[in-house]
């Protein structure tokens, strides 16, 4: 019965923790991302695809959504759309005649972006947490 108790506590202690986790990926805090994997891709050839620091990937992402900001090597780019559904967070913007889209998981915080431009393309793979 002991035992029984012990996983009971725990379940509901985890059931109870779950939502405070994930409500820090929706875009109510600032967030830091790591750019883990990319893949570097133009028409015509075939894509790259390795480590983000090997492909020329800023290591680290800031998200900051009260100033609808996303910074990453020292530019800082406008989040000009973000939303919430399905349990993912999105966010859209565009600059330098390239359009960029993320999504991030509202309960692991795994991310995955793409950037789209003329004839060129990146998808990257990373992880946030909370600042």
């Amino acid at each position: 019965m002991k035992r029984f108790n012990n996983v009971f506590l725990a379940a509901a202690l985890s059931a109870i923790a779950l939502p405070a986790l994930s409500a820090d990926f929706d875009g109510s805090k600032p967030m830091i991302c790591s750019a883990i994997e990319a893949n570097d891709c133009a028409m015509g050839a075939a894509c790259q695809k390795g480590l983000a620091e090997n492909l020329n990937v800023p290591q680290f992402i800031k998200l900051d959504f009260s100033k609808k900001t996303m910074s990453a090597g020292g530019r800082t780019s406008n989040i000009h759309h973000h939303a919430r559904e399905g349990g993912m967070l999105m966010m859209q913007g565009f600059e330098n005649y390239r359009a960029w889209s993320v999504t991030i998981n509202e309960t692991t915080g795994k991310l995955v972006g793409a950037i789209a431009g003329d004839q060129e393309g990146f998808l990257i793979f990373g992880a946030c947490t909370t600042m």
